[in-house]
C-alpha cells in the first residue's frame, strides 16, 4: 500500500516519544542532561558524515571536494528565503497552540523539544528519497528503516525534554505524506542530481540540528530550509 511507509514512521516516532517519556519520570536530571548532549553529538556526526559522502571523492590519491558553490549558493539563498518568511518562528508559534491543545503550558521546553524534534526527523534524504521510493513503487523499506531510527532518537530526545518531541509526528506526516502524494501523481519527476543536492545540504542542516542540541546559541535551522529546495533546483538543471 502507497503511504505505508509514512504511517510506519510516524508510528515508530509516537511509541519513541512515549517510551522516552515514561522513562524520563524516573531518570535523574544529569542524567537527562548527559542524554540530550549525547544525543546532540550523535545528530552532529550523522550530519558530517552525510555531508562527507556528498562533499568529498576521491581523484588521483588524494581528497577532492565537490559542489561547493551549489551548497554556499544554496544555504545563502535559502536562508534569505527563510528568514523574509520567518519560518522558524511559524513553527514556534505552532508549537505553543499545540503546548496549549495539549495542555502543557507547565512545560517551558515544549516548544524548543518541538522544533528540534520535527526539523530533525523531517530533514533528510531519507524522508525525501524513502517518500518517492513509497509513492512510485510502494516500496516502504526506507522509510521503515528510518521509522526505526526516528523512534530511538525521540525516545531518547522525550526522556530528557519532555512530550513536546512527541508531536514531531505531525509535520513528519505531513511532510512525508505531500511528498509521497507528489511522486504517485508525477511519477519518477526528480533528477538524480537534485537529490544528490538535497542530501548535500539536508546533512549540513542535520549537523546545525545537533549543535543546538549541546550548546546554547541558537542557529534558526528551519529559517534555512529552504536551501534544501534551492539545491534541488539548482541540481535539476546542472
Amino acid at each position: 500500500m502507497k503511504g505505508l511507509g509514512t504511517i510506519i514512521n510516524v508510528a515508530c516516532v509516537i511509541a519513541g516519544g512515549l517510551i522516552g517519556c515514561g522513562a524520563g519520570n524516573r531518570i535523574k536530571e544529569h542524567m537527562r542532561e548527559t542524554l540530550m548532549t549525547v544525543t546532540g553529538i550523535s545528530v552532529v556526526f550523522m550530519g558530517i558524515g552525510g555531508t562527507m559522502a556528498q562533499m568529498l571523492t576521491v581523484s588521483e590519491g588524494g581528497l577532492k571536494t565537490n559542489d561547493t558553490v551549489m551548497m554556499i549558493i544554496s544555504l545563502a539563498l535559502g536562508t534569505l528565503i527563510g528568514e523574509l518568511m520567518d519560518i522558524e518562528g511559524n513553527i514556534e508559534r505552532f508549537g505553543e497552540w499545540l503546548k496549549v491543545k495539549s495542555r502543557s503550558t507547565g512545560d517551558s521546553a515544549f516548544t524548543d523539544s518541538f522544533v528540534s524534534a520535527s526539523c530533525t526527523i523531517c530533514i533528510g534524504a531519507m524522508a525525501i528519497i524513502g517518500s518517492i521510493q513509497d509513492g512510485i513503487y510502494g516500496d516502504y523499506s526506507i522509510l521503515a528503516t528510518k521509522g526505526l531510527i526516528d523512534g530511538i532518537f525521540i525516545c531518547v530526545m522525550a526522556a530528557s525534554q519532555g512530550k513536546g518531541c512527541i508531536f514531531s509526528a505531525l509535520p513528519l506526516g505531513l511532510w512525508q505524506g505531500l511528498v509521497t502524494v507528489l511522486a504517485v501523481i508525477a511519477g519518477d519527476f526528480m533528477p538524480e542530481n537534485a537529490l544528490n543536492n538535497m542530501n548535500y545540504v539536508g546533512n549540513i542542516l542535520i549537523c546545525c540540528i545537533g549543535l543546538n542540541l549541546i550548546r546554547e546559541k541558537h542557529i534558526r535551522v528551519a529559517n534555512i530550509l529552504p536551501a534544501v529546495f534551492a539545491a534541488a533546483v539548482i541540481g535539476a538543471f546542472r
